[in-house]
């Protein structure tokens, strides 16, 4: 691949370089089809030979980007898997996001690393409330989207439908990039409507009553949709949408062209203290995910981080903003889901593997000495809270020391009661429970249950330091530290969160806290 070639000469060919890149995530609701249409962007882009299917049976081959055990057990995907790949000129970073709403914290950290992100719908559903919050989400970034209506090979609603229900339940501009040809059993390809080209799987006669029902369409849509405009998609107020079927490799390509065409380039990043243009010359990342055990025989622990600014190669040396501390960059490494390959250089918009022994969380920023933090990664208040239970009382420290590792990977929420009391796990949905423990055996070798707490709420508290700590002697059994060693309090009711706060009113109580940062 290029990006492991000898470093390109001045900082034009970094810019170059730089704007070669094109870094996004798929984001769906459950079962709209994101993983397979991830596989087939992945085989048309050259990546891999045969695509697998989430649904495989038996041994047939199991799809890339899903390889944890859980993964292929259940047929869905839990974890952000990260591939690197090329395709028209451009490198692609690939960030193949969980689809199920139990694991919204991790689709809400990848959406910090990129720069645009693809919409999967439903044909036949259309926008699904899944989809809706991630788009939501998309919009607080201003990440530009790009629509993509999949399984259009199954019975559907019509195209004008789908693409009045983005725009009025999105409040989001749609521009038809492409337009189906046939439905259901019928549909044979796309019409591309800004190269004005026919891309079909058979040869059709203009008699054809597909290619009548594409002419009327077609008249309709210039006339009542708008056009593509650039400004308004990179500004996330219009969408480009394509239609296809991941399955059947329809419409694959026509998305991989626009993105090529069009897809934004690296963006400018925010920090506490400035903005950083990707095209600076001092390297900045940002960890936005950690991954242990990706290699259970070696207990390796990854960083994911997003490269913002400038050129990283191996061997640099990096500054660790939180810490204040300084390490060599040895084995900076380019992931194609679990597989790997050393990176001897990346440039702004890809994201690379930094092997670490804990000293990496999410949130961190490695400059090349410049103290930046950057912001806008979030930790959301848990909606479950469990304590655990431990089945074999010897393997306490073992325990301690897991639960500290997956919560550090945000795998869960780890809450420590300042009472003494067992550690309370909070987690957005009851999956997340089961990973927690098929990892914890799996990996740990610990057996553990769960027990319910008698709290239902947790919110960090801020405020003035004597009255916080007089808040939390008042209130002991109710409070506990987080990883960070924050303050929260837990709340066994939505009423008794709503009289504190009254009771409080010198102090804060927040549902989301931005890593990095003091809560606020």
């Amino acid at each position: 691949m290029s990006q492991t070639q000898s470093a390109p000469a001045g900082q034009t060919a970094i810019a170059d370089a730089i704007a070669r890149r094109r870094t996004f995530a798929i984001i769906s609701h459950p079962d709209a089809g994101k993983t397979t249409l991830t596989e087939r962007i992945l085989r048309a882009g050259g990546a891999i030979q045969m695509a697998g299917s989430v649904r495989a049976k038996g041994e047939r081959r199991r799809t890339r980007s899903d390889w944890m055990g859980i993964e292929r057990d259940r047929g869905i995907s839990v974890v952000t898997s990260v591939m690197t790949f090329e395709y028209g000129g451009c490198v692609f970073n690939l960030l193949d996001t969980p689809g199920h709403e139990d694991f919204s914290e991790d689709t809400y950290r990848t959406l910090t690393a990129v720069d645009s992100a693809v919409m999967v719908i439903d044909a036949a559903k259309g926008i699904e409330d899944r989809t809706r919050k991630l788009f939501e989400i998309c919009r607080m970034r201003d990440i530009p989207i790009v629509t993509f209506i999949n399984k259009m090979d199954r019975e559907a609603q019509d195209p004008f439908a789908l693409l009045d229900e983005i725009s009025s339940s999105l409040a989001l501009d749609t521009s038809p990039a492409t337009w189906p040809v046939g439905r259901a059993a019928t549909f044979v390809g796309t019409y591309d409507l800004y190269n004005k080209q026919l891309h079909v799987t058979s040869e059709l006669t203009q008699s054809d009553p597909r290619m009548i029902q594409l002419a009327e369409d077609l008249e309709l849509a210039e006339a009542g949709l708008p056009e593509f405009d650039r400004q308004a998609f990179d500004e996330g107020h219009l969408t480009p949408v394509f239609f296809g079927s991941a399955m059947k490799e329809i419409g694959v390509t026509d998305l991989l062209d626009a993105l090529v065409a069009f897809g934004p380039a690296p963006r400018d990043q925010a920090t506490e203290t400035r903005t950083v243009k990707a095209d600076e010359p001092g390297m900045t990342a940002l960890v936005f995910k950690i991954q242990a055990n990706m290699d259970p025989n070696h207990r390796d622990r990854i960083a994911f981080a997003r490269v913002c600014s400038g050129r990283l190669t191996r061997g640099m040396r990096l500054h660790h903003t939180r810490t204040g501390k300084n390490f060599a960059l040895h084995t900076p490494q380019f992931f194609f889901a679990r597989d790997r390959q050393l990176a001897e250089e990346a440039f702004a918009g890809d994201v690379v593997g930094i092997p670490n022994h804990g000293t990496l969380r999410i949130g961190d920023t490695l400059t090349e000495g410049e103290e930046l933090r950057f912001t806008g990664v979030p930790y959301f208040a848990p909606e479950i809270l469990r304590r655990v239970r431990l089945d074999d009382a010897m393997k306490a420290k073992k325990l301690r020391q897991a639960l500290t590792e997956l919560a550090e990977e945000g795998v869960v929420q780890l809450f420590r009661p300042q009472d003494g009391a067992q550690p309370i796990v909070g987690v957005v949905g009851t999956l997340q429970l089961d990973v927690l423990q098929a990892r914890l055996k799996g990996e740990y070798g610990v057996g553990i249950g769960f027990d319910s707490t008698p709290f239902s709420l947790a919110r960090w508290v801020t405020g003035d330091k004597v009255k916080l700590e007089a808040f939390a002697a008042a209130n002991r059994s109710s409070m506990a530290d987080d990883l960070d060693g924050d303050p929260v309090y837990l709340a066994s009711s939505a009423f008794m969160m709503r009289r504190t706060e009254e009771m409080n009113p010198d102090l804060a109580f927040h549902d989301i806290k931005q890593i990095g940062l003091a809560v606020g």
